[in-house]
């Protein structure tokens, strides 16, 4: 491969694929809906943890008031900061990172996050060194589970879709992956079932971070990084 064509990329969701925030979403949005005197269960909010922000508040409010809408978002940005110290990263998630990138692979953070709890999440994860590239919510309209971030993401990597898998803990993820025809890795650490990430396109499926990291090398990561030639990892 000439040095100057791009390595095969790994796309990795952060919330509850790396970081370990899910039920920190889950109650911020609870409290938010709350608020804005529109409380929704806190399991119905879980079932929609990993889609777009606008897509959530819709499918949870039912087409709301747009002033309700909004206001509903800025409380649970405002509250998910406030809740910063409950974040911290899943077990073997630098540990995976830093294999993934000695293996010759990029790591592209392809997240839909916004841009304030993006910042957060990168200074939590602090692998930015390893990191070839990174998405956010400012590079599309609407997010997952369409495919545009992962879509974006792959221009960003230089590669195609055959050149890549996707990680992600949510049918979002599934969903915009394979739409994109990325192939999907799952992983169980944002609180969704193995049947369901199967149901959504997973080709595999990991309890987290540590047991995809643990079984690295017969992953579909590990057939990826096979497209390199001899010599090429780092």
């Amino acid at each position: 491969m000439p040095d100057d064509t791009p390595r095969p990329a790994v796309l990795f969701d952060i919330d509850g694929t790396l970081v370990d925030s899910n039920y920190v979403h889950v109650h911020t949005w609870a409290r938010a809906f709350r608020e804005v005197d529109s409380p929704v269960d806190s399991w119905r909010i879980h079932r929609s943890i990993g889609m777009d922000g606008s897509l959530l508040v819709d499918r949870l409010l039912g087409d709301p008031d747009p002033d309700v809408a909004e206001r509903a978002k800025d409380l649970h940005s405002k509250y998910y900061q406030e809740s910063s110290e409950l974040l911290t990263v899943l077990g073997g998630t630098r540990e995976l990172l830093a294999g993934i990138a000695d293996l010759g692979l990029q790591v592209v953070l392809a997240t839909s996050a916004p841009e304030d709890e993006l910042a957060l999440l990168r200074k939590i994860l602090g692998v930015d060194e390893i990191v070839s590239t990174v998405t956010s919510s400012e590079d599309v309209d609407t997010a997952k589970p369409k495919p545009d971030i992962v879509q974006v993401a792959l221009e960003r990597a230089g590669v195609t879709a055959d050149q890549a898998v996707f990680v992600g803990d949510t049918v979002w993820d599934g969903q915009a992956s394979t739409s994109a025809h990325v192939p999907f890795v799952a992983v169980r650490s944002g609180g969704v079932s193995r049947a369901e990430l199967e149901e959504a396109g997973a080709s595999a499926v990991y309890d987290g971070p540590g047991d995809l990291l643990a079984n690295l090398d017969d992953s579909p990561i590990g057939a990826l990084a096979r497209q390199l030639p001899a010599g090429a990892a780092h």
